[in-house]
């Protein structure tokens, strides 16, 4: 069994494995458990806001993911109906940051940095293909049961992090309601060898429209885009590559030149535990609350529960702070989840994808036009990532 000093992490996706990192950079033992025997490369998070940079520089992350990845400052709305096009630069922030641009890279791809920085700590240890089953805690630590390639295991752990994704065992285990909403379509996120930028897209655009809404976003240095768009429940997932050809061939007529890499269909949800921390165990990323993609603020959320996690339960660990500062930690992070994420994401959604008035599209296009002709507003809209940190609970 595991000592007890250890924190244990559940999922090893972008925000367990970064956990591990900051946590191992203070000398703390970690042991991190997932039940899938690799890195899962399945299409999902691809953009990192600016605001959330400084953090992955911090963590000795940003150049790697810089290279394998790309830095990106322009964006464009266009209306499909009428091909109005807004576009906007976040070269608006050069003088207010360090890093005045977002990371595109796909979260597969930074999970599998953060892993390589996890292999040179001796005090971390990485175990595939185990299956949380049971979850038990008294004052001085976490019993874990589990299923591993050799059966079953018994691990002890000071403290427990989940940051197993939406459907997370761990929150499961702890009996806490995920509250929210899941809404009523699908979403499919396909990943194309296509040079979209020849057909004049940018490499993030918005395609506003309640039946051809989309985001369409480049993924690499090459010609590997990611187009999401929704569509509703009932079509049978079958028929996907079907329907996808079909939108493509709307939103660029007669396009041939391309291959689908890959695409996953998955629901959108608006939720959050009802609690991020029950005694030793503590709720970050996707497990403790989800949202849609839209305006990726999603993983972003998770990486700044990240950076407010680390440091105060790597300090709660070795006895240099009272777990009051995990209590702060929990209720900050639902909070601004619950009050400017959800919210956030939310709209956003509803511009690209759900409005069908006619009055409010007038006043949602009149609002994207001041994004290119007025730098106040632009700046404001670009601030909002900033007011996802909790700059209380820094690392630092």
């Amino acid at each position: 069994m595991a000592n007890a000093e250890t924190i244990a992490i559940v999922g090893a996706g972008p925000v367990g494995l970064i956990t591990a990192l900051g946590l191992a950079k203070s000398s703390i033992s970690v042991t991190v458990l997932e039940r899938a025997n690799s890195i899962v490369p399945s299409p999902r998070a691809i953009v990192y806001h600016w605001a959330c940079l400084e953090g992955l520089n911090e963590l000795g992350l940003l150049d790697d993911a810089l290279e394998a990845g790309f830095s990106k400052q322009d964006y464009s709305y266009i209306e499909f109906k009428t091909g109005e096009r807004i576009d906007f630069s976040l070269d608006v922030l050069d003088d207010r940051t360090k890093f005045p641009y977002n990371l595109h890279l796909g979260q597969d791809a930074l999970a599998e940095i953060a892993l390589k920085k996890l292999e040179t700590y001796p005090n971390v240890r990485i175990r595939w293909g185990v299956k949380v089953t049971g979850i038990q805690q008294d004052d001085t630590g976490v019993s874990i049961e589990a299923e591993g390639p050799d059966g079953k295991l018994e691990l002890r752990a000071g403290w427990l992090v989940g940051a197993d994704g939406a459907g997370s065992t761990v929150r499961t285990q702890l009996g806490l309601e995920f509250e929210g909403i899941t809404w009523p379509k699908r979403f499919v996120a396909a990943n194309i060898h296509l040079n979209f930028s020849q057909y004049g897209f940018a490499r993030t655009t918005f395609l506003v429209d309640s039946t051809y809404g989309s985001i369409i976003v480049k993924l690499d240095r090459n010609d590997l885009w990611r187009v999401t768009f929704s569509e509703d429940l009932e079509l049978p997932e079958e028929g996907i590559p079907e329907r996808l050809e079909q939108f493509l061939n709307v939103i660029i007529p007669n396009v041939k030149d391309y291959k689908v890499d890959a695409y996953a269909p998955y629901r959108m949800h608006q939720r959050a535990a009802t609690k991020f921390r029950v005694g030793r165990v503590l709720l970050a990323g996707d497990a403790a609350h989800a949202t849609n993609p839209c305006g990726g603020l999603g993983l972003v959320g998770g990486l700044f529960d990240v950076y407010a996690l680390y440091g105060p339960l790597a300090a709660v660990a070795q006895g240099r702070a009272t777990d009051e500062v995990l209590d702060k930690y929990a209720e900050d992070r639902r909070r601004i989840f619950t009050q400017i994420v959800s919210p956030a994401a939310s709209e956003i959604k509803r511009v690209i994808f759900d409005t069908t008035d006619t009055t409010q599209r007038a006043t949602d296009m009149d609002n994207l036009r001041k994004l290119a002709t007025d730098k106040a507003t632009l700046v404001e809209r670009l601030m909002l990532t900033t007011r996802m940190n909790s700059a209380s609970t820094s690392s630092k």
